[in-house]
C-alpha cells in the first residue's frame, strides 16, 4: 500500500519557520515513499467556526479541506505555538473539518478517525513549541487520530535554519526522518478507509 499523507503548517505568513520544518518533513516522507499532498491553510477561505453558519450553508472551502483530509491515510503536521498553545488557523480549520456533513451522525468524525498524524514544531522560545505540539495531541486524540509517539521539537528557531532553509544541526534531520518513516509504518499498519 502506499502511504497518501496530507501535509500542513498552523502558520500561513510568508517565511514561517513551521512551513520550512514541515518542507523538510515532506521531503523525508516522499523519499520514504509516501504520496504527500502538500497545502496551505490560508489558500482555504475558511469563516471563524460559527454553528449558524454550519446550519444556514456549510462553507465550500471546509468542505474541500474535509474531502482532502478523508482523502489520505494521515498526517504531517507543523503546529506553531501561539501563546503556550496551537494555532487559531489550525484549531479551525480542525474544527470545521470534524463536523458532520451529508447525513453523518455528529461522532463520525471522517476526516479524522483512525488517521495518523506525525507533529512537529519550529519556535523562537527554548522549549521548540512544545507546549503547542502538547495541546494538539490532545485535540487529535480526543477527534480519534492516532498520533506518533515521535515528535521533532526545533528550539531557538530563528537561527536553526541556514540561507537554503536547510536546518542547520544533524539531530532534528534526523528525528524528521524518524517521524515521517514513524508515520508511514502506523498508516501501513492501520490501514484506515481513505475517502
Amino acid at each position: 500500500m502506499t502511504v497518501k499523507l496530507l501535509a500542513f503548517a498552523g502558520s500561513t505568513r510568508n517565511g514561517s519557520l513551521n512551513q520550512a520544518l514541515l518542507d523538510l518533513a515532506v521531503a523525508e516522507a516522499r523519499g520514504k515513499g509516501a504520496e504527500v499532498t502538500a497545502i496551505r491553510l490560508k489558500d482555504f477561505a475558511l469563516p471563524l467556526y460559527d454553528g449558524d453558519v454550519e446550519v444556514a450553508a456549510f462553507p465550500q472551502a471546509a468542505r474541500d479541506l474535509k474531502a482532502l483530509l478523508r482523502a489520505h491515510h494521515g498526517f504531517l503536521i507543523a503546529s506553531p505555538e501561539y501563546n503556550g498553545s496551537v494555532s487559531g488557523v489550525l484549531k479551525n480549520a480542525i474544527d470545521w473539518a470534524s463536523r458532520p456533513t451529508d447525513g453523518e451522525p455528529l461522532t463520525a468524525l471522517s476526516a479524522f478517525r483512525g488517521k495518523v498524524a506525525g507533529l512537529m514544531a519550529a519556535s523562537i522560545s527554548p522549549f521548540g513549541g512544545l507546549r503547542g505540539v502538547t495541546h494538539m495531541r490532545q485535540i487529535l486524540g480526543t477527534i480519534q487520530t492516532v498520533v506518533a509517539t515521535e515528535q521533532v521539537l526545533v528550539p531557538l528557531a530563528h537561527g536553526a535554519f541556514d540561507e537554503n532553509w536547510a536546518l542547520k544541526e544533524a539531530l532534528p534531520a534526523q528525528l524528521l526522518g524518524g517521524l515521517a518513516a514513524r508515520v508511514i509504518d502506523l498508516a501501513q499498519r492501520l490501514e484506515p478507509p481513505v475517502g
